[in-house]
């Protein structure tokens, strides 16, 4: 079953759950040196534990764009597809897309969406729409 994300009325679908925690596995072990959470606390202690406040909406996106261009600067070739099982690989090992030329654009959802463009997509709507964010 896939994972998606809600505010309000609407729900994006990202993917599987092994996916969604590649995504957050791969910007924790890149961002966040100090561990999870310690650099972007609303999308990795809030958003990724399945809820985050429309107030906090604001600084996960910020958070968010922060990642994003963090991971632009990092070849596809470090994807992290589990922080707890560092030897864990995606199920299409390496062979992926031409198009794929960094960490930063290297998450497609399971429906074709860039992961960063939909995520913050959905943060801006929570923000606009005053309503909070689910993940599940």
């Amino acid at each position: 079953m896939a994972v998606g994300i809600t505010v309000g009325p609407i729900t994006a679908e990202i993917g599987a759950a092994s996916f969604v925690h590649a995504f957050f596995s791969t910007v924790s072990v890149h961002c966040e040196p100090n561990g999870w959470g310690t650099r972007y606390p609303h999308l990795m202690n809030h958003l990724y534990q399945g809820y985050l406040s429309h107030s906090q909406a604001a600084e996960a996106l910020e958070e968010l764009q922060d990642a994003h261009a963090v991971l632009d600067k990092v070849s596809p070739s470090k994807v992290v597809w589990d922080v707890e099982d560092r030897s864990a690989q995606p199920p299409w090992g390496t062979n992926i897309s031409s198009d794929i030329t960094s960490l930063g654009n290297y998450f497609v959802s399971s429906t074709g969406r860039d992961l960063f463009a939909l995520l913050e997509e959905i943060l801006k709507l929570s923000i606009d729409r005053q309503k909070d964010a689910t993940l599940g």
